[in-house]
């Protein structure tokens, strides 16, 4: 039995998986690739939230920064359990986002300094969401859904940091408070506009790639050809 077919896919991830899976991100990394674990989270929040659902082979080649830039993988097991646990973040966002919106919370990385109140560093996973949002080609929204858009891009644009450094330690904490109540509306809003066939439903991994199917990462190669070597 692989380890893909031991999870249940519908159930919230671990942090010993969170930890597992941004190792494998660092290692596999490049300049143009998901290299943060809130960044991922990020970018799997636009891909379940946007106009239409984005195919796996086409995302997952994305967060490693393109065609060719998919990992040469040290072992089957490996790229199974991380591919697997992709699918249940993505999943875990994208039924908490339909079923249990309020409870949504996006996963940013808290800082805590002697003497100081914790706070959330919140830059990488509003860039996360925005290399989705690009990756989906978002059309126009109505202007009070931009807003909300402008809301998770004021901390996810490098041509804002400027204006974030303007703003008084007020203003930054209220302009965070404003991302995880964007998510959900930007959720809400394009679910809406779906048809019902592309409503967003659970994405499973195959339990098993064989030596001779396609590669799970979408080169069109033979997996034992692409990956698994």
């Amino acid at each position: 039995m692989t380890f893909s077919e031991t999870l249940d896919l519908d159930t919230p991830i671990s942090e010993a998986d969170l930890e597992f899976i941004e190792d494998v991100l660092l290692k596999y990394g490049n300049d143009d690739s998901v290299l943060d674990i809130c960044e991922l989270d990020g970018f799997l929040t636009a891909l379940v939230s946007g106009p239409e659902m984005i195919p796996p082979s086409r995302w997952f080649s994305a967060l490693w920064g393109g065609p060719g830039n998919e990992p040469e993988w040290q072992s089957e097991e490996e790229m199974q359990r991380f591919t697997a646990l992709l699918f249940q973040l993505m999943n875990s966002n994208a039924m908490m986002l339909v079923e249990t919106p309020a409870e949504f919370s996006a996963l940013f990385r808290i800082t805590e300094q002697e003497g100081e109140a914790p706070f959330a560093i919140v830059e990488e996973w509003c860039f996360g969401y925005m290399r989705g949002v690009d990756l989906g080609q978002w059309p126009n929204l109505p202007a009070e859904l931009d807003t909300q858009l402008q809301a998770i891009a004021l901390h996810g644009r490098e041509e804002h940091f400027d204006h974030l450094g303007t703003l008084t330690d007020t203003e930054h904490q209220h302009s965070v408070s404003q991302i995880e109540p964007a998510a959900r509306a930007l959720h809400r809003h394009w679910l809406q506009q779906r048809a019902p066939e592309l409503s967003p439903t659970p994405h499973r991994a195959d339990p098993k790639t064989g030596r001779n199917d396609p590669c799970p990462c979408g080169s069109g190669k033979k997996f034992k050809r692409c990956c698994l070597h």
